[in-house]
């Protein structure tokens, strides 16, 4: 029979078991536009988030203390924003409803099965469609697009659209000028 001792600090469990009571009450059952309720909810757990970041009460944030939104970023319906690592949510960007931010894996060369933690990058412009999973370790550019249900296990290169299982090169995203009328 093997032990399991957490790498957590005893200061991490108690901040995630404090979040965790404040997320039932108080976060998730808020309406659904009253984003500026969330906003400070997650500050007041450390979290990075800019006046106008949107963050609907159905996210479930791991430690709000490893997230950082920019102005007008988006975490959309459902989304389980597994921040064990940091993660960087860029100004403009959205990560769309039930997608998975996963900052953390295990060393499987490990008997112990060590857990490991790398940041996850998601560039101003960017959208991460609905139901895609985005690994520890990955940087969406700028502008990148990655596609509904799409599995992101490397960097996705700004302007690119990327999707499947892996995720794969799709085309380059490109722009059209609003027609004045």
């Amino acid at each position: 029979m093997s032990s399991y001792t957490s790498h957590h600090s005893v200061a991490n469990l108690l901040g995630r078991v404090l979040w965790d009571i404040v997320w039932i009450f108080l976060f998730r059952p808020s309406p659904a536009w009253v984003f500026g309720w969330r906003r400070l909810l997650l500050r007041c757990f450390g979290g990075r988030i800019a006046d106008g970041a949107l963050v609907y009460p159905s996210v479930r944030v791991w430690a709000p203390w490893n997230l950082e939104i920019e102005e007008l970023g988006c975490l959309g319906r459902g989304v389980n924003c597994y921040c064990v690592g940091r993660v960087f949510i860029g100004a403009h960007s959205t990560v769309s409803q039930k997608s998975e931010l996963c900052t953390a894996g295990h060393d499987i060369a490990d008997p112990g099965m060590r857990l490991i933690t790398r940041p996850i990058r998601i560039e101003r412009y960017a959208w991460v469609a609905s139901g895609a999973f985005i690994s520890p370790g990955v940087a969406v550019g700028e502008g990148a697009v990655v596609a509904a249900r799409a599995c992101v296990v490397k960097d996705v290169p700004a302007w690119t659209v990327v999707g499947g299982n892996p995720a794969r090169f799709i085309k380059r995203r490109v722009l059209h000028r609003a027609k004045r009328g």
